[in-house]
């Protein structure tokens, strides 16, 4: 018979009830040809691309031809070779390093929100022909209308660390010191520079947004909502805000999803426009309001054209919602909630969402818990991503996403590293990934209380997945001994030895099971067998001999491995008799 080892994470308060746990694999529908209606395939690993001085990377973003990092305390730009440039220095909530930030542009400028402050990165790299005079700040150009106050400026008789201190007018500007010669027609240079908002009335940013020209934001611990000067960041008018008063809950972040402005409350969400009023542009679309609210601040993205998020009310907490019209729908299960509900803390849950293969997944990372769950949207079915650090999983090394150079570039929140989502690579840059699945080997309904006899499980996967290599690791050294426990010396008085060589990790890939005669609450020791040497497509990897089932009548498997080659499972046969107990 078919044993059901196709499905998704779904293990309960109770695991007699249902103990599916699926941990770095995930299934995929075959619409038509397929041997199965579905199989499971192992989660891309993770292939390092660079390492960055600082770390751990609390955001990423892309724009113009370059990808951006905050890591640590500095914001890098990195280019397309991998290479990378600090920018300068990005500090969040009492000069933290490693709180996450929201990034957006504008095309020119990049706002980074990091709670109580916030920073604009302008790209602008340009050189233009200025005039100067000797012991004057006063320059004059043909159009002013491409630089920015603040920007660095270089160039023949232009100090060091001399920057535009003000733009008079279209054809005239300020340098914060004075030229030291007088030139006519003299090359400068105005290159990317970061500073951090001092306007004052900027009181921090949780997240951020652009809508129509405005960098829109929330203010920490408030209810009210900002915007930025048309195109320009660092300028806040003292009447740019409004509050999100539909309900008297504070506003916990906001997103700009499709020109309109989702407002995450504590408890509720409401949706803004751009209703092009003076002082304030944003106004509250009517009917836009319902009474599920937000978590985790960082626990909004986009994907497949919506938002997901943590959600909770008024009466209770830990539903992951997507937004559906101006509402939100539950996507999680009730599985995962158990799981997440038990977690101390679920206000530090950071999100990050991507495409791949056709798969849209939404990564959600529980710090405190140390634990990480991803929803597939092409399946709506839920999985497991995990590390694998002193014989336990942890949470998975992915802490934010961007989409840089025909790559999908993952921060660590571990240290500098950014990484690859790599299908074809099978370990955690250079670290074990190990794999898992648990199911109960008798269909749904299928157990009607009667022991069984469990003749063998045969494993449906891709065979002969092993590596090509003749790299074979020297386990040890064993002195050979007599019967009285003496060395065995040659005829030149060397000892006499003996050496055993097992085939590195991947040659002879394995595949561990064990299993569970109580519903799960203990297990076998574990079974290995092979998967078979590289090229063996018709090797068989199946266990015989599997016992009996125990008092209660039910049988739950458990097949892992940590090798780093291809997992295609297919299925599983399981050949079983009843018996006369």
């Amino acid at each position: 018979m078919k044993t059901p080892i196709l499905g998704s994470s779904y293990v309960l308060r109770s695991p007699n009830a249902a103990d599916s746990r699926m941990v770095n694999l995930y299934p995929e529908v075959i619409p038509e040809g397929g041997k199965e209606a579905a199989w499971l395939q192992r989660a891309p690993g993770l292939r390092a691309l660079t390492q960055l001085p600082t770390g751990p990377v609390r955001g990423l973003w892309q724009y113009g031809n370059y990808g951006y990092a905050v890591a640590g305390s500095r914001l890098y730009q990195i280019n397309s070779d991998w290479t990378y440039i600090d920018r300068g220095q990005i500090l969040g909530t009492d000069n933290s390093t490693t709180q996450p930030v929201n990034m957006v542009d504008n095309g020119t400028q990049m706002f980074i929100a990091a709670d109580a402050n916030g920073y604009i990165y302008n790209n602008t790299d340009i050189t233009l022909t200025c005039n100067t005079t000797n012991t004057s700040t006063t320059v004059t150009t043909a159009f002013t209308g491409a630089i920015w106050v603040g920007q660095p400026v270089s160039g023949s008789g232009i100090p060091a660390s001399t920057t535009v201190a003000s733009i008079t007018n279209d054809t005239t500007f300020e340098l914060s010191q004075a030229a030291t010669a007088t030139a006519s027609g003299v090359t400068l240079a105005f290159t990317p520079f970061l500073e951090q908002i001092t306007d004052p009335d900027f009181y921090g940013a949780v997240g951020v947004g652009f809508l129509d020209g405005y960098f829109v934001f929330n203010e920490p611990n408030s209810q009210r909502l900002w915007v930025t000067e048309s195109y320009n960041g660092t300028a806040i008018d003292s009447l740019a805000f409004a509050s999100a008063e539909g309900s008297p809950d504070d506003l916990v972040t906001l997103i700009v999803d499709h020109r309109e402005v989702w407002l995450f409350g504590v408890n509720t969400v409401e949706v803004w426009y751009n209703a092009g009023t003076p002082d304030f542009p944003l106004a509250r679309i009517q009917g836009a309001f319902n009474e599920i609210g937000c978590l985790a601040a960082y626990s909004v993205a986009k994907l497949d054209n919506g938002l997901f998020w943590l959600g909770r009310d008024a009466r209770g907490n830990g539903v992951v919602y997507r937004s559906k019209g101006y509402s939100g729908e539950r996507v999680s299960t009730h599985a995962v909630e158990w799981q997440i509900q038990q977690y101390t803390d679920l206000s530090d849950a950071v999100a990050y969402t991507y495409q791949q293969d056709g798969h849209s997944f939404y990564v959600l990372n529980f710090p405190t818990a140390n634990t990480t769950w991803v929803y597939d949207v092409a399946t709506g079915l839920w999985h497991e991503r995990a590390g694998w650090e002193n014989n336990q999983f942890t949470r998975h090394r992915g802490n934010c996403q961007m989409n840089f150079s025909n790559e999908i570039v993952i921060g660590d929140y571990v240290s500098g590293f950014l990484f690859a989502y790599d299908p074809t690579v099978y370990t955690e840059a250079g670290t074990v990934q190990k794999w898992l699945r648990s199911w109960r080997a008798l269909p749904t309904g299928e157990n009607n209380l009667k022991r069984t006899t469990q003749h063998s499980l045969q494993l449906d996967c891709e065979t002969g997945v092993g590596l090509n290599s003749n790299d074979y690791g020297l386990l040890g050294t064993t002195y050979l001994i007599t019967e009285d426990v003496k060395n065995i010396i040659t005829e030149d008085g060397d000892f006499l030895v003996s050496s055993l060589n097992l085939p590195a990790p991947g040659i002879v890939p394995q595949v561990m099971l064990r299993w569970s005669d109580d519903g799960g609450h203990t297990w076998s020791n574990e079974h290995w067998k092979s998967m078979g040497r590289i090229g063996q497509f018709g090797y068989r990897t199946i266990w015989r001999r599997l016992g009996m089932t125990l008092k209660i009548r039910d049988r739950v498997y458990e097949i892992s491995g940590t090798d780093p080659v291809k997992i295609a499972i297919m299925g599983a046969e399981l050949i079983m008799s009843p018996t006369n107990a």
